[in-house]
């Protein structure tokens, strides 16, 4: 009895070591995809962070991708906008007056033509009176004219007073041309009713940039009353050193920044070199059309800008998207695929006293993985970027936010945070 005993605790014994070997080898063979991939990650010295929908939005995370730019064969350049002669106006008037009304105020937009002022003078009144007295004189010296050359014709006066009328009607006829062109100039209707007050109107279509008179104002002939600039025409002058002036010509495409303002990239077009140096300088004016963005320009702006030389294009990123840590630097991939996490409490380790602020609803949630990279040349706000590990093609990366995301990385390893 004590022997059959002793058979069926050792049969019992195998036939739980069988059970136990084939249960764990089928755990070890289920290890989730995901603890694999993070493995995998770990082992790479990937590390990941985790935003919740609240901080994603607050922080003004802008996702993006490279970007192909010519960063070396280029010449870097200083320069302005500037705006061509013929179109900027001074407004004035041909003779003296006082000023009725005004109908503008500086930056508003104007169109060819409107009125924009109105002048009083009791010469504008004299003008078209003169005007109507010469239109009267010419037709009288007209038929006088016609009848005396009839009459010269079949020889019944004499030759000289044919002349004298000739000579009558010619002046008469200058002198009301000139006073219908003095009319004109000054906007009165010849054939109207006789006024004292005329119109001041806009030569050109743009924006009213200064006015440099008031209501009652004397105005002098000549004197400039208001201005005005067509900004539709807004080029920029690149200061181009005499080493680099042989590089460059017409149909070169040009990129540039404002100095003063951020770093949205306006693009450009070489459309004339300049043929003599800018004062002691020693550098030559290179005129560029401006492509792109020309109402939010204003003449006078600094810029600093690249003539294209070459297209030696290299993959690049905005400055911001790069972060420095350990002497070593980085950038931040979302990485794809995470649904809208469970509860932050429900995650396997996460506790109540770990430091993490807790809400009710924090919605979906952002993964970050930081990725090493090389960099090299920068110019206007981007520099060259060469991945040292690999990333998905068409991965979104950060290209704004990333030094915030970098501090929440400090935050979770210092303690509290999630570890991935």
């Amino acid at each position: 009895m004590k022997k059959s005993n002793i058979i069926y605790a050792v049969g019992a014994a195998v036939v739980i070591a069988i059970i136990l070997y084939f249960t764990l080898r089928k755990t070890d063979a289920e290890v989730p995809k995901e603890e694999a991939k993070t493995e995998e990650k770990q082992a790479a010295g990937i590390k990941e962070v985790e935003l919740n929908e609240a901080q994603f939005t607050g922080s003004q995370i802008e996702l993006g991708g490279f970007s192909q730019k010519n960063l070396s064969d280029v010449i870097n350049a200083n320069g302005y906008t500037k705006l061509p002669p013929q179109n900027q106006a001074d407004v004035s008037v041909f003779t003296t007056g006082i000023v009725k009304s005004i109908s503008v105020i500086e930056g508003q937009h104007v169109n060819k033509g409107q009125v924009i002022a109105t002048i009083e003078s009791p010469e504008f009144a004299k003008i078209q009176e003169a005007y109507l007295t010469s239109k009267s004189n010419l037709e009288y010296l007209k038929l006088e004219f016609e009848r005396q050359k009839t009459l010269s014709a079949e020889e019944v006066n004499s030759k000289k007073v044919f002349q004298q009328t000739k000579s009558n009607y010619e002046i008469e006829k200058a002198r009301f041309s000139s006073l219908q062109r003095q009319l004109s100039t000054l906007n009165i209707n010849p054939n109207g009713a006789a006024t004292s007050t005329v119109a001041v109107k806009a030569p050109i279509s743009g924006f009213i940039t200064e006015i440099n008179i008031k209501l009652g104002s004397n105005v002098e002939a000549g004197k400039p009353l208001l201005g005005i600039v067509d900004n539709s025409k807004l080029h920029v002058d690149l200061l181009v050193y005499e080493k680099d002036l042989r590089k460059v010509k017409p149909g070169q495409d040009v990129r540039f920044i404002l100095t003063n303002q951020d770093n949205t990239e306006i693009k450009g077009k070489i459309f004339s070199v300049g043929k003599s140096f800018e004062n002691e300088t020693k550098s030559v004016a290179v005129h560029a059309d401006i492509i792109n963005d020309k109402q939010q320009l204003i003449p006078g702006m600094y810029i600093n800008a690249l003539i294209d030389i070459g297209i030696k294009s290299v993959s690049a990123l905005p400055l911001e998207a790069i972060v420095k840590a350990d002497g070593r630097e980085f950038i931040f991939v979302l990485e794809e695929g995470h649904k809208e996490e469970e509860s932050h409490d429900d995650k396997q380790g996460h506790a109540h006293d770990d430091g993490d602020k807790h809400e009710e609803n924090e919605g979906k949630t952002y993964h970050f993985q930081r990725i090493e990279v090389k960099t090299g040349t920068s110019q206007l706000g981007f520099i060259q970027v060469t991945l040292l590990q690999k990333i998905d093609a068409g991965s979104k990366i950060v290209t704004k936010g990333a030094y915030y995301i970098q501090s929440h990385l400090l935050k979770s390893e210092g303690g509290g945070g999630h570890d991935h």
